[in-house]
């Protein structure tokens, strides 16, 4: 029996009547219950307005302070920081797009904020005499205020809200959604909104506006691609970016992405700010500290993206280390004040801080005043450009404003709002009938695609167009994807009002990814690091781009630019020097035209190939030609394909899938390999050989990886061999390497069969032909191969490798006449030694280590214990650890010194293996107190 998906038609909320709207009035209207918000509204009501908070969620536990706060980032706290530090701080961070006037109201107003919050209950760490306990984690400053018991703010906040002064001044309604400002006479005059629980359309009269709706934090789209799993509140879905740009504003910075360091496959931050103070720190997988930035700013973030994406990734926040009092002290923290799920996140990977460090990655973009420099433009009173329209929180453009910001701003705001009375005119009915529009179009098309699907596609679009690195051309994909989407959105189906406001989140985020590649698109420089990195504009140009990109809505309903000069510092800065001026109308800012993999004149014709690659297929050896017959029709190859699928529930013999096997379709040919890997015939490995030469790369490519899966069972025949010979010979070079591969891995192979392979034209064949080499012990084709071979990867391999062989040669596993090997290997190292890539000449000085250092090599390892590369020293002192006592102690007890802890760690392994030397043993000891962890540890064991 087959039910509908969509519920039954009466169950549905009909559209209600405009004319039906309820309305309510007050001075100042608050939109979002948050951090900003609630700040807002208390400060508004102690001004005499009367106030309405509107939340779409419930305001005792709603807002990215929901889950409460571990500490404050920019507490400028008397005697432990200046105000003018802190602003220039944040000026650096941003890459001097700033205006120091909204930087400098948080630096001078954040202590009394912190004072105020104290007032109310929320508790802040101090130390034995009463003072701050402010603890620096930053090189330039001390801002960071821990708060153990943070996790109780919002409650504390809440608990404000409901006294009773307060509540004769502010009226909550909870689960009542804006969605649009209302604007008259040049100014905000309130807002349209419904129901969340009942669908009811309100509108909204007052005198001022505060949005305080949060970042845009649904933008981009989680590696683990659950829509609800982001770094930010997932319902921060840019609602006041989109309802600031129609009621007329402008935004700033929009080009300046949110992105940020996080637990890896856990939508939790790393909490680096957390884990600095109690001693733990951010590593590559090598241990050591790669951040030259100060701040986290792009810049930042560059460079932990550039060393996730390296060979020194991944990264990690080191807590190992640490002693069981800290450990036990961020667990309280991490485990209940930042994420109540993050101790059973690592439980269930049976992981403990005490043993393991914390893999971390990168975050989906988003935008974020707070965090970053993307929001609402404001000045230094939480004023926009439209009148008695305000911004706070991470909603406002106010760089790096994080929590005490927020808070900062919602008092600002409210400080400044509450001067206003209600609006006496008549409310825009135009501008009711749109948004009217816009909440219940998706009721007259309750079978329309619902919003989880539509949203997904949208944000899989930012992912793969907008985020960084970007290029104009990927942003102008962007835009025409962008465009499209108008489409699916008014088609998007809905039945509840909860639906209803999940469907206009999206729209808001579609407003925001077309910002976001618009402002991109618009600012043809690179800066802010990994915030807005331009491919095709790598360079910062201070000269045209020392201004902000303002967006504002244009006449005509498109995105307009203008480029405003940074306004003269209050704190002068090195290295910047802005100098004000008139600003540049830049207008509406186009999509380029992508060309579709370059120009045309005629479309190819199936069957036929053109130009050079056509000459050079056909130099290239016949492969296994499927059957002659007549091209099949789609229908016939479904056919086969479902006979197929019922063949293999059968255990077929390989005789039964030969037909499919050699079918006219790939498509039957790349599923009868499926199979044929499924059920394991007789004979599979020789016919999987024989599909690594089809016509088609998809067949190619499943057979390449059916072999190294099934490696392990296929038993090594000679028809298998010769199969996989023949192979070798083939165009596609993910056919030789897997051919390599499992000759090696099922000893089918020699050193004459692999030896022709180690000079392949791709990179990936010659690692492979290595390996193979190395399993076969051939030393003297290793070593002609090390110092010819223009791939710095394929070097370091086959220095590798020749240690692997030579340690297979001191062991007394090799034959004899074994003695032209060894010097072979000697002879190759000592090439590799000269190599000019650092990597290199690392790899054959470690596997020195293992073949044996002799005397002229012994000279030249202490020497590169000086050489710039840390892997390089780290290298020499492995190979000294093999090499003359009396020369090698004397060196590798000065490496102790050297400032990178992997070369110390080196030092120490090898001095263990000299260890009966009374100098080494002296040397080691000093090692116990090393800064770092493995160090210490190494040098204790040894002793």
């Amino acid at each position: 029996m087959t039910t509908s998906v969509n519920p039954p038609a009466d169950t549905s909320l009909a559209v209600p009547s405009l004319a039906d709207a309820e309305e309510l009035t007050c001075d100042v209207l608050v939109i979002g219950g948050g951090t900003a918000g609630t700040m807002a509204a208390l400060t508004a009501a102690e001004h005499g307005a009367n106030v309405l908070l509107l939340e779409k969620a419930h305001v005792r536990h709603s807002g990215a302070l929901a889950m409460g706060m571990d500490g404050v980032n920019n507490a400028v706290i008397p005697g432990r920081a200046e105000p003018d530090d802190y602003v220039a701080e944040i000026t650096r961070a941003n890459d001097g797009i700033v205006d120091q006037s909204t930087v400098r109201q948080t630096a001078t107003r954040g202590f009394g904020m912190v004072q105020r919050l104290e007032s109310y209950g929320v508790k802040f760490e101090k130390d034995e005499h009463g003072d701050y306990a402010v603890r620096q984690v930053h090189r330039s400053g001390s801002y960071v205020l821990p708060m153990p018991e943070g996790k109780d703010v919002k409650k504390v906040l809440y608990r404000q809200l409901r006294r009773r002064e307060m509540r004769e001044k502010i009226r909550i309604e909870n689960r009542v959604m804006p969605v649009r400002v209302l604007t008259a006479e040049g100014r905000a005059v309130g807002a349209a909104c419904f129901n969340t629980r009942t669908g009811q359309f309100v509108q909204v009269r007052a005198g001022a506006v505060i949005l305080a709706t949060g970042a845009c934090g649904r933008l981009g789209l989680p590696a683990s691609g659950y829509l609800y799993g982001t770094y930010e509140n997932p319902t921060n879905a840019g609602d006041g970016y989109a309802m600031a740009y129609h009621a007329g504003a402008e935004l700033t910075g929009i080009e300046c992405f949110q992105i940020n360091p996080l637990i890896k496959d856990y939508n939790g931050p790393a909490c680096a700010y957390v884990a600095n103070p109690f001693g733990g720190y951010q590593v590559n997988r090598h241990g050591e500290r790669f951040v030259d930035s100060d701040y986290w700013s792009g810049q930042m973030m560059a460079e932990f993206a550039a060393e996730v994406a390296s060979d020194r990734g991944p990264v990690y926040l080191k807590l190992s280390h640490l002693p069981e009092e800290s450990v036990s002290a961020l667990e309280t923290i991490l485990h209940s004040t930042e994420r109540p799920t993050r101790g059973t996140f690592h439980s269930g990977r049976g992981h403990d801080y005490r043993t393991h460090d914390i893999e971390m990655h990168i975050s989906e973009i988003g935008l974020c005043g707070g965090h970053s420099a993307s929001g609402v433009r404001v000045d230094d009173h939480a004023r926009t450009t439209v009148p008695r329209l305000y911004a706070a929180g991470d909603l406002a453009c106010v760089p790096h404003n994080y929590m005490i910001g927020a808070f900062v701003y919602g008092d600002l705001a409210g400080a400044d709002a509450s001067q206003y009375t209600p609006y006496e005119g008549e409310l825009p009915a135009e501008q009711l009938r749109e948004a009217h529009e816009l909440i219940y179009r998706p009721l007259r098309n309750p079978g329309g695609p619902p919003q989880p699907q539509v949203e997904y596609k949208l944000r899989r679009f930012v992912n793969d167009y907008v985020a960084p690195p970007k290029s104009g051309a990927r942003l102008s994909l962007a835009l025409e994807a962008f465009e499209r989407m108008h489409a699916d959105i008014a088609e998007m189906g809905a039945h509840t009002a909860h639906e209803l406001m999940r469907c206009a989140e999206v729209t808001f985020i579609r407003d925001c990814a077309e910002m976001a590649a618009r402002s991109s698109l618009a600012r043809t420089e690179s800066r802010w690091g990994l915030y807005h990195d331009r491919l095709d504009h790598p360079q910062r140009d201070d000269a045209s781009w020392f201004h902000h990109l303002d967006l504002h809505k244009s006449p005509s309903g498109a995105m307009g630019f203008t480029a405003r000069p940074v306004a003269p510092y209050l704190v002068p800065v090195d290295g910047f020097s802005p100098v004000g001026g008139q600003s540049r109308l830049i207008g509406e800012v186009h999509a380029e035209d992508v060309a579709m993999a370059g120009p045309r004149d005629v479309a190819p014709v199936a069957g036929q190939a053109g130009g050079a690659g056509a000459e050079a297929d056909a130099e290239q050896p016949q492969r296994t030609a499927p059957s002659s017959s007549p091209a099949p029709t789609p229908e016939q190859s479904s056919a086969r394909l479902l006979e197929l699928v019922a063949l293999a529930d059968e255990e077929p013999e390989l005789d039964a899938l030969q037909p499919y096997l050699t079918d006219p379709a790939p498509a039957v040919r790349r599923e009868a390999v499926a199979v044929l890997t499924e059920t394991l015939p007789p004979g599979t490995g020789r016919a999987l050989a024989s599909a690594l030469r089809d016509t088609a790369a998809e067949v190619r490519a499943a057979a390449a990886a059916s072999l190294r899966e099934l490696v392990e069972t296929l038993p090594p025949e000679p028809d298998l061999r010769d199969g996989l010979a023949a192979a070798l010979t083939e165009p596609d070079p993910v056919v030789r390497a897997a051919a390599l591969d499992v000759l090696r891995a099922l000893r089918l192979g020699d050193a004459v069969l692999f030896a022709d392979s180690v000079t392949d034209t791709d990179i990936a064949v010659r690692i492979e032909a290595v390996r193979a080499l190395v399993s076969v012990d051939a030393a003297e084709e290793l070593a002609r191969a090390a110092v010819a071979d223009p791939s710095r990867e394929v070097r370091v391999a086959i220095a590798k490798g020749l240690a692997t062989v030579g340690a297979e040669r001191l062991s007394g596993g090799l034959p004899a006449g074994s003695d032209s090997a060894a010097g072979s290997i000697e002879a190759a190292l000592t090439g590799l030694l000269d190599d000019p890539d650092a990597l290199v000449r690392a790899a054959a000085y470690g596997a020195l280590g293992t073949t044996g250092c002799p005397a002229p090599l012994t000279a030249r390892a202490v020497a590169a214990l000086s050489e710039s590369a840390w892997q390089v020293r780290g290298g020499a002192a492995t190979a000294l650890s093999v090499a003359d006592p009396e020369v090698a102690v004397p060196a590798l007890a000065k490496a102790l010194a050297d400032a990178n802890a992997d070369v110390r760690k080196a030092a120490v392994l090898a001095l263990t293996r000299h260890r009966a030397s009374e100098e080494a043993h002296a040397a080691l000891a000093t090692a116990t107190t090393d800064s770092d962890a493995d160090v210490r540890a190494y040098a204790a064991r040894a002793l």
